[in-house]
């Protein structure tokens, strides 16, 4: 496989990008962002875009991709829906759009969270634009499209968070976290987990497009 990876800095995506590395289908992983990640694997290439909202100067550098992990996020704590709505919404329909054109074959992978609200109506503003996004990808001419809806992750082999107070909270609670990850599967899985789970969709598919909390456990196990 070849992949395409978004948000390969960020904690989910190291956890994803690790994965990749290591899984013998992979081929090819290519991690596109504003700047280079300073890593060094003959499997890893990558794309360095200055506008997230305009792929028209590397389309061609965007075909022949079998999957695209789309990990890419922001806190809505302290937005204003119209701008967490661009950050993320207009943000991912600018990528995926672009990529369901280039790559009809492509399964696409979109990270949410738990309890995103796919009705559009519910009371919690970043639940609403997460569900308009999903269901804007769904509407897209890809040969699959899953949404994935973690809850807590636990970061694992050296992942960590850029925001500080969550690798605060990560490290202060770390062993609770692992005893959860085994105990309480509905609540808690870790980095690992996640990459597996996504690189199990993107082989062999899912019954179901909403990857939930039990799903991502079972599937990457």
């Amino acid at each position: 496989m070849k992949i395409l990876l978004f948000g390969a800095s960020g904690m989910v995506g190291q956890g994803v990008l690790r994965e990749c590395l290591l899984d013998p289908d992979v081929k090819r992983v290519v991690a596109v962002g504003r700047s280079s990640l300073g890593k060094s694997d003959p499997k890893l290439g990558e794309l360095i875009v200055s506008d997230f909202y305009d792929y028209s100067s590397v389309e061609s550098k965007l075909k022949g991709f079998d999957a695209c992990f789309f990990c890419l996020g922001v806190s809505s704590v302290g937005m204003k829906e119209a701008d967490y709505r661009r950050v993320t919404y207009d943000l991912t329909l600018a990528a995926a759009t672009v990529l369901a054109r280039l790559n009809p074959q492509m399964t696409f992978v979109y990270v949410t969270g738990a309890s995103t609200d796919s009705t559009e109506r519910g009371p919690q503003m970043w639940a609403r634009v997460k569900g308009a996004t999903e269901n804007a990808l769904l509407k897209l001419p890809f040969k699959a499209a899953y949404m994935f809806r973690p809850g807590v992750i636990q970061p694992l082999h050296g992942v960590r968070s850029k925001t500080p107070v969550y690798q605060g909270f990560y490290v202060m609670t770390s062993p609770l976290l692992g005893l959860l990850a085994n105990v309480a599967p509905r609540w808690v899985t870790t980095s690992e987990k996640v990459g597996r789970a996504m690189l199990a969709v993107a082989k062999r598919g899912a019954p179901s497009p909403f990857i939930e909390m039990d799903d991502i456990n079972r599937l990457g196990k």
